[in-house]
């Protein structure tokens, strides 16, 4: 949906992140879209579509010299930082949401779109689902948990700046984002196919890491093309924006039957649960040069393990000893009608690494 007020060439994007799950999904919807788009990463985009920026967010005054050329009608921010302890990631990731606000102060910014998670509603990493966990499907109206959490502050930083410069706002928690990116610390979908191409390398089974509630239960994920998409409905629809909203594909699924499709496109033996958890990080032990020789011989475009693959993200998504899944009325109702097949999603993926040479192509 558009606003009736605008058409998409009086807008333009700043893409904060761009080149991450989120924001490179973010970059091309808006681009096919016809947006004016801007990406502020670390990371060059390899694209003449969009102009890149680069800054450190955690200096204002590196930000406003930076952004000194760019005006934004619309901020889509998709980026964190991994800190040590939750204080850290509070102080290092709710800074630098509140540095670029403050660097686009008196900039034309009409609405700012935050991504968080679930573990708004989880907790963090080092209070993950500990003590009593809001009934599922989780809904956009539980209280926060008594749990220091980052995506909180961000939430605060937002609404303050927003009272403040005169934008709209919304919050889109997303869980467990599979897409297309490299060197992101929470990529689940080339973590997999990165195990299973090594377990195809070794002649070993694709083995489920996780735990027996996560095999067993109900879940859910988000595709972040469908992340992109509704990030920017929220952003240009009419009477839906300073509101927090859930973001998943729509479908559940159990990972006892996701496991064997998963493995089935790599040509793999599929394992389940038995017993225990079996963590990536134990079974990929060691694997850094197994993983150069496979890139070497296929010629792939990472040779580095480390780049590919976030054993312990997904340990930690596939270990969970609660069910996880998420309601989405709230956006139905508001008029968000997309929707994704999550093992579509997968395979789809699989082969734009394939295409890419980020994985091995089929043999």
């Amino acid at each position: 949906m558009r606003s009736s007020s605008e058409t998409v060439d009086t807008r333009t994007a700043l893409v904060v992140g761009a080149s991450g799950i989120a924001g490179s999904a973010l970059v091309d919807r808006l681009v096919e879209e016809g947006w004016d788009v801007v990406g502020l990463s670390r990371n060059p985009l390899r694209r003449r579509d969009v102009r890149h920026v680069s800054a450190d967010l955690t200096s204002v005054e590196n930000l406003r010299q930076a952004l000194a050329g760019v005006s934004p009608t619309h901020v889509f921010y998709t980026a964190w930082s991994r800190r040590k302890t939750e204080q850290e990631n509070i102080d290092t990731n709710a800074g630098m949401l509140r540095n670029v606000l403050a660097s686009l102060n008196g900039k034309p910014v009409k609405h700012v779109a935050l991504m968080t998670g679930l573990k708004h509603y989880l907790g963090p990493f080092e209070a993950y689902a500990a003590g009593e966990m809001p009934d599922t499907p989780f809904r956009e109206s539980e209280p926060r948990l008594p749990t220091p959490n980052f995506y909180y502050a961000q939430e605060d930083e937002l609404w303050a700046a927003a009272a403040t410069q005169g934008f709209g706002w919304s919050v889109h928690r997303a869980h467990t984002v599979i897409g297309h990116a490299v060197g992101n610390a929470m990529n689940m979908g080339l973590t997999l196919a990165v195990q299973a191409a090594i377990c195809k390398e070794l002649g070993q089974p694709f083995i489920f890491p996780g735990s027996e509630t996560q095999w067993n239960s109900l879940t859910d994920m988000t595709d972040s093309g469908l992340l992109a998409d509704h990030m920017i409905w929220a952003a240009t629809a009419d009477n839906v924006g300073d509101q927090a909203y859930n973001i998943v594909n729509g479908d559940v699924f159990r990972w006892r039957r996701m496991w064997p499709a998963l493995a089935g496109y790599f040509g793999v033996e599929p394992v389940g649960y038995s017993n225990e958890p079996r963590p990536l990080e134990q079974q990929m032990r060691g694997m850094e040069g197994v993983w150069s020789a496979i890139a070497a011989r296929h010629g792939l475009a990472e040779p580095d393990l480390a780049q590919v693959a976030s054993w312990w993200h997904t340990d930690g998504d596939l270990g969970r000893n609660l069910e996880v899944v998420t309601d989405m009325s709230k956006s139905r109702l508001a008029g968000f009608t997309g929707y994704r097949r999550t093992e579509d999603a997968f395979l789809q993926l699989f082969d734009r690494y394939r295409a890419d040479g980020l994985i091995p192509a089929a043999s």
